[in-house]
């Protein structure tokens, strides 16, 4: 008998893959103030990712992206519409 394992619905930090959390905080530094998401909206983004069914360890599977890097910038928008 076999067990539905559903892979953590968790952000890219909380995956174990460091050097990959790592490179994308760092990106996400570099970006001007233009165009950085302030960090309420880039919370709250990031909660509503947290929530999706669409997240699974650390990437969105609607779109391929790192739900992090992608809430980071002001201007993007979610795949599924959800922020």
């Amino acid at each position: 008998m076999s067990e539905n394992i559903r892979p953590c619905r968790c952000l890219l930090a909380q995956t174990g893959k460091e050097e990959t959390a790592a490179d994308i905080k760092a990106r996400i530094e570099r970006l001007s103030e233009k165009e950085r998401a302030d960090s309420e909206l880039y919370k709250k983004r990031l909660e509503v990712c947290t929530a999706c069914d669409f997240l699974a360890d650390g990437t969105c599977l609607k779109c391929g992206c790192y739900p992090e890097f992608r809430a980071a910038f002001a201007k993007n928008r979610c795949p599924a519409k959800k922020w």
